[in-house]
């Protein structure tokens, strides 16, 4: 008789527990939709989080990271989904580790990522992430292969933009990719290529007239250029 009041109060604190589960998931999905009506970002993590404890799911783990990339807090989102390549994740899990990873300075981690993004849709605006992430890491060739995909996949109304300005600006995609080419020449020789990536350079501002970073660029390619003629000229002395 004991042993059967004894289970019969753990089958009622099973049942009081499932029923307060099922309550609590419906407080918070109520929540997350009035959040969401009120544009409260943070209000949407929390009753995210909640929801996730309360019932995980992949969809939910996936929307919850996005939603801290988004709000520019990318260790959040990684700790959130992970880092790791994982073939069989959401395109929204790629995308999100892809741009967290570069956010957090992981360029080797984030071009894996972009890589599969890219494999699975190929386009010029992921081909513009991988060049300058293969340039940061000093991969010409594989820089070279995305950039020459870049130029010739650019359409007229995709733009990128700069903020070395006070005032960002955009600048078309494929001025971009021409830009990015012009420092994948120098860098792979930068003694011998000054002249061939400040005519890239040229023909870069005759297509982008306000790419300010161009100018700069050039400038400074120039400045280069003189110091090795003045060395010369003192070596020959």
């Amino acid at each position: 008789m004991k042993k059967l009041f004894v289970l019969g109060l753990l089958l009622s604190g099973f049942a009081i527990n499932a029923q307060s589960n099922s309550d609590l998931l419906k407080h918070y999905e109520a929540y997350y939709k009035q959040m969401k009506k009120q544009g409260d970002v943070q209000g949407i993590i929390n009753a995210m989080t909640h929801l996730n404890v309360l019932a995980p799911s992949v969809a939910r783990m996936d929307t919850l990271a996005y939603i801290y990339m988004t709000e520019d807090k990318y260790m959040q989102a990684l700790n959130t989904i992970g880092y790791e390549r994982i073939l069989d994740d959401s395109d929204i899990a790629i995308e999100v580790k892809a741009i967290s990873l570069k956010a957090v300075k992981q360029p080797d981690l984030a071009i894996a990522q972009f890589e599969e993004m890219f494999k699975r849709n190929p386009n010029a605006l992921v081909a513009y992430e991988l060049a300058e992430l293969y340039l940061q890491t000093q991969k010409y060739p594989e820089a070279d292969k995305h950039i020459t995909y870049g130029i010739a996949n650019s359409k007229e109304d995709m733009k990128k933009a700069f903020y070395e300005t006070q005032n960002p600006y955009e600048v078309s995609l494929k001025s971009a990719f021409m830009y990015l080419n012009a420092l994948s020449t120098y860098n792979k020789d930068k003694k011998l290529n000054i002249d061939k990536a400040v005519d890239i350079l040229d023909a870069t501002l005759k297509v982008s007239p306000n790419f300010n970073l161009i100018q700069l660029t050039k400038t400074e390619l120039l400045r280069q250029k003189q110091v090795l003629q003045a060395q010369e000229a003192q070596a020959k002395k």
